[in-house]
């Protein structure tokens, strides 16, 4: 979580106790608990080629439903709009992103997941403040608060 100013108030990664389906109940409370109703809540999108993305997929659900049951409003931000805000391009490692999160913000973490939360406050903070960015960072800013919409494929009618 960052101020207004940009100060980090809270960069911890929240583990869950107990076995599944227990563990991922209690991270999306902890999240849920986190949050406050006036907090601006930016939610990294659902990658496609992910190792764990059954686990996340549950979990990033469970929050997105509890923002929802309380009425908190988010925007969703593509793993690759996250990589490029940071300066590190769209298919970066996690390395990358951390080495370009730490020389465009003096932010380090560890944890791959702490800092990818610290981008997206940073693209929240972005979002809702006038604040310097780069050209890139508008272009991120741009696509989530304008995303293309996917057109359904008319199905073809085969005659025999």
């Amino acid at each position: 979580a960052l101020s207004p100013s940009g100060r980090t108030l809270d960069a911890r990664e929240i583990e869950g106790k107990g076995e599944d389906p227990r563990r991922m109940y209690s991270i999306i409370q902890a999240v849920s608990r986190a949050i406050q109703p006036d907090d601006i809540i930016c939610i990294e999108g659902f990658g496609f080629a992910s190792q764990s993305g059954f686990l996340l997929g549950g979990i990033g659900w469970g929050v997105r439903m509890e923002l929802y049951r309380r009425g908190i409003p988010y925007q969703e931000v593509s793993p690759n709009g996250l990589k490029k805000f940071t300066g590190a391009g769209g298919t970066a490692s996690k390395a990358e992103v951390a080495v370009e999160t730490f020389k465009r913000w003096g932010f380090q973490c560890k944890s791959d997941n702490v800092t990818d939360a610290y981008v997206l406050a940073q693209i929240a903070r972005a979002m809702h403040k006038d604040i310097k960015i780069t050209k890139f960072q508008q272009e991120v800013i741009n696509v989530i608060r304008n995303p293309q919409t996917k057109s359904k494929k008319k199905k073809e009618n085969k005659t025999r």
